[in-house]
């Protein structure tokens, strides 16, 4: 099977070309061209509004976000991590609801807005990543004990076993 060189925009083009004629069954063309009847009608509709602009992909962002973070706290956050630069989103979090910020964000919408601002670093970030541990292959891959030293008992001092290397 040859390769495929066309993109998107000139087979949208091409099914719309196609669509237009009289005599084709479009929801057969829609097979024909992997797409559901639902996206080639929507594809139609677009091109019969306004043909030159409208086959090309359009931005999937909402127009507004409602629980977005209100720009007032965004410079609140942004000001105590330039004055602090130290401070993680914890830290900066549990500041403002000290300061009276009654909507003070949560940690994780800090760290988000640190991250929007570019004032925490890849490098920073990479560094901040939980450590895993004891992660084995398999179950007994490692054991691990705490020793807490000789101790007394009423029958005298217990000595605990010695764990052999290895």
């Amino acid at each position: 099977m040859p390769w495929d060189t066309r993109d998107t925009m000139s087979l949208r083009e091409e099914f719309v070309r196609l669509a237009g004629n009289a005599d084709v069954n479009r929801r057969e063309l829609c097979r024909r061209f992997g797409i559901s009847p639902k996206t080639g009608y929507k594809w139609l509709a677009r091109y019969a509004k306004d043909q030159a602009q409208s086959l090309k992909d359009r931005s999937r962002r909402p127009l507004h976000s409602p629980l977005r973070t209100a720009a007032e706290l965004e410079a609140a956050v942004i000001a105590l991590c330039e004055q602090h630069p130290a401070w993680g989103g914890r830290k900066i979090s549990k500041r403002l609801q000290k300061l009276g910020h009654a909507e003070a964000p949560a940690p994780s919408t800090v760290t988000g807005i640190l991250h929007r601002h570019g004032l925490i670093s890849e490098q920073a970030s990479a560094q901040a990543r939980p450590r895993q541990r004891f992660e084995h292959p398999e179950p007994n891959a490692l054991w691990q004990i705490d020793f807490k030293g000789y101790f007394a008992t009423p029958a005298g001092l217990c000595y605990p076993p010695p764990i052999p290397d290895g």
